[in-house]
This record gives structure tokens, C-alpha cells and sequence, in this order.
């Protein structure tokens, strides 16, 4: 694992070109993600479904996590796994480099889990999972620290949008929320969209509550169901996506936006975004901004405004991936053999977001492991 230095440690493994804050009173249909069921919809522009045959790159990559800076991990934990039904399943530790990451997901209801975070076996689930983990990084001692805090995005040319759980009841599971302390963006009955939610989590990250599709059968009270990211290029960045094996499930297009929804390779080909218990990644593109030479979001990596880090990839041999994803011509923020972890690779998307490059099974990362 690499070392950034006190805002970002660690390297490895978890809308709008300007977003104004709005009141609950004036909540609308504005470029922020608000679920397509919630959404008028507008004119349909060509549809990118069916681009040019795409060659995936080897080794079957898998979309297999989504990471966030946090805090205070005993918030953060508590607010995922009490609140939201999040099970932590992992827990990697580098007290040589003053940080930890912590690793959560959905679980189907009822599946115990009884492996001990930090353990090999632990590491060894972790590293062959077939869905997706939110990553959560810690670097010590920032929770002792009144005056620190992590940027959650959602300004001016942010990149970062939310995470998402997918839900029965918006109502129910926002009523929950708020007896338990939380704090709302919107409340499921504020502004003109009625029925979603946006809650902020101990970071200030925006969480949104979507109710789930009728068909969708479900146990969970909540799912992991999305990371939203707003990208420049949206041909550009679903043939990137594409080639790290996603499908596109869903696209809306209204008068200056556009919503696409890609499902990791795992996924089915007729997948209903909303009865999926998997998450999806949302790209969410303000129109025109393709043609702006200029114009680029915030990664979540530049200095101030740290918070979201990546999302990864699963893949057989990161060398042999790595290879086929240099070929695409965006670059690495690290080589597979850069620094001081060797075998694995931060590739850089059409708009330099950092995609981790892991090899399935995992590696010796040299964490302080238990047992």
C-alpha cells in the first residue's frame, strides 16, 4: 500500500458542472442525482448502447469496491452497519504507515459472516468477492482532531456525486435515520421530487435513499446501490467502463443531462437497475460539457479537496490488464510495479478518477494481520 501523506495515506484499493445548494423549499429538478423514476423526462438523445464492439481487457475484471476517506471509523462503522445494514467484512491495518481500511457490504439477509476482520481468511473472501465493498480509510488520529474533516464533494466541478442504498420504504428508513440523529439533505417529502432521500453520513457524504422496484424481492432493508461519479465525455468514459467489463443497464436523458447506469460484469444483461441487489456505478453528464477543452471535474484527489478516492477492479493478472488498459491512452497515477507495492495499479479514467487495478485473490500487502 502506498502513502500519500496526512490527508490521503494510502493509495491502494472506496448532476452537476456547477451545483448550487439548495433549500428543502426549492429542491427540484436541478442537476443533482435524483433517481430517474423521480424525474420528468425529456427529449431521448442517441442512445450509447450500442458503440462499436468492445474488446474487454483480460482477466475478467470485476467491479469490486468503492472508497471514501473517513474520519472516526467508530462513527462511520456505526452509522453503516447499525444504520444501514453494512456488514464489515475486512479490515486491513498499516500501523507502519498510520492507516487503516475497513471494508463493508451488503450481505444477503440472513448469511452469516463469521470470519474475523484483519484475518487471512478474511483478506482471502475480500479479495474473490463477486460484488461490491464501500472502503473506508482511516488515517490515524484524524478523529482527535476537532478542526478536521474531509471534502464530500457536491460543489462547483465536484466529481463525486453520492453512494446509495436501495430500499422498500424511503419514508420508513428516512423516519429511522432521523430518530437516530442523522442530519438530511432532503427529506423524502421536501421539494418537488417526492419519495427519495438524501441523508449525510458522519463525513457529510451524501447518501441517497431510493425505494427499490416492485419486483425486486429483497429482504434487506437496505442494499449497497450505487456511486455516482459526473463525467466530461460520456462516450468516452462508458467505452472506458466497458473495456473494465461493465454493462450498460440504463441511460436517461433529459433537456441538459444524462443519466447512464452500468452494472460490473456480473450483472445480467436485462438487469432492472432497481430490483438489483448489487450496486450500480452512475455517470451522471451535464450536456456540453464534451465540448469545454477546459473543463475537468475534481477527482477527489487534489489537495483540499480529499474525500472519495477510487472505485477498483478485480482481475486475474493486474500486468496482463494493466497492458490492455495502457492501450486506451489515459495514463497511470501508479505502474504495477511503481512505488513500493508491487502488483497493483491505479489507472486513471477519461477523467483522471483513479481506478485500483487488484489482483483477484489479493497479495502480500503488508498489513498487520490477526492470528
Amino acid at each position: 500500500m502506498l502513502r500519500l501523506g496526512r490527508h490521503c495515506r494510502k493509495l491502494p484499493l472506496l448532476t452537476l458542472t456547477v451545483t448550487k445548494f439548495l433549500s428543502a423549499e426549492s429542491f427540484s429538478q436541478s442537476r443533482l442525482n435524483l433517481s430517474p423514476e423521480f424525474r420528468l423526462p425529456s427529449h431521448r438523445f442517441n442512445s450509447l448502447r450500442s458503440m462499436s464492439t468492445i474488446n474487454v481487457i483480460p482477466g475478467r475484471p470485476t467491479w469490486q469496491q468503492t472508497m471514501l476517506r473517513i474520519k472516526d471509523p467508530e462513527k462511520s462503522l456505526s452509522f453503516y452497519t447499525n444504520l444501514l445494514g453494512f456488514t464489515l467484512i475486512d479490515k486491513l491495518d498499516f500501523p507502519q504507515w498510520k492507516f487503516c481500511l475497513y471494508f463493508l457490504t451488503t450481505l444477503p439477509e440472513g448469511e452469516k459472516y463469521d470470519l474475523t476482520p484483519g484475518t487471512q481468511k478474511a483478506h482471502d473472501y475480500l479479495w474473490s468477492i463477486e460484488g461490491v465493498a464501500l472502503e473506508l480509510t482511516h488515517n490515524y488520529g484524524t478523529e482527535n482532531d476537532a478542526d478536521f474533516s474531509y471534502y464530500p464533494g457536491n460543489k462547483e466541478k465536484d466529481g463525486f456525486g453520492h453512494i446509495a442504498v436501495n430500499t422498500d420504504d424511503v419514508y420508513a428508513m428516512s423516519e429511522k435515520l432521523e430518530k437516530a440523529g442523522c442530519s438530511f439533505k432532503k427529506k423524502p417529502d421536501e421539494g418537488r421530487m417526492k419519495g427519495l432521500a438524501f441523508v449525510y453520513d458522519p463525513d457529510g457524504y451524501w447518501v441517497e435513499l431510493v425505494k427499490r422496484g416492485d419486483d425486486a424481492n429483497i429482504p434487506n432493508e437496505c442494499n449497497f446501490s450505487q456511486t455516482m461519479l459526473r463525467v466530461k465525455d460520456p462516450q468516452k468514459t462508458l467505452e472506458f467502463y466497458k473495456r473494465l467489463g461493465m454493462k450498460l443497464l440504463k441511460e436517461r436523458h433529459f433537456s441538459d443531462f444524462s443519466l447512464y447506469f452500468l452494472g460490473s460484469s456480473t450483472a445480467a444483461d436485462d438487469a432492472n437497475v432497481n430490483d438489483m441487489f448489487q450496486p450500480v456505478l452512475e455517470l451522471t453528464h451535464n450536456h456540453g460539457t464534451e465540448h469545454d477543452d477546459s473543463f475537468q471535474h475534481f477527482t477527489g484527489n487534489e489537495e483540499g479537496k480529499k474525500g472519495f478516492g477510487h472505485i477498483g477492479f478485480l482481475v486475474d493478472d493486474v500486468y496482463k490488464a494493466c497492458d490492455s488498459i495502457r492501450e486506451m491512452g489515459y495514463g497511470f497515477h501508479k505502474e504495477p510495479d511503481g512505488g513500493s507495492m508491487k502488483g497493483l495499479a491505479f489507472a486513471l479514467d477519461p477523467d483522471g478518477y483513479w481506478v485500483e487495478i487488484i489482483k483477484r485473490g489479493g497479495i502480500d500487502f503488508g498489513d498487520a494481520k490477526k492470528g
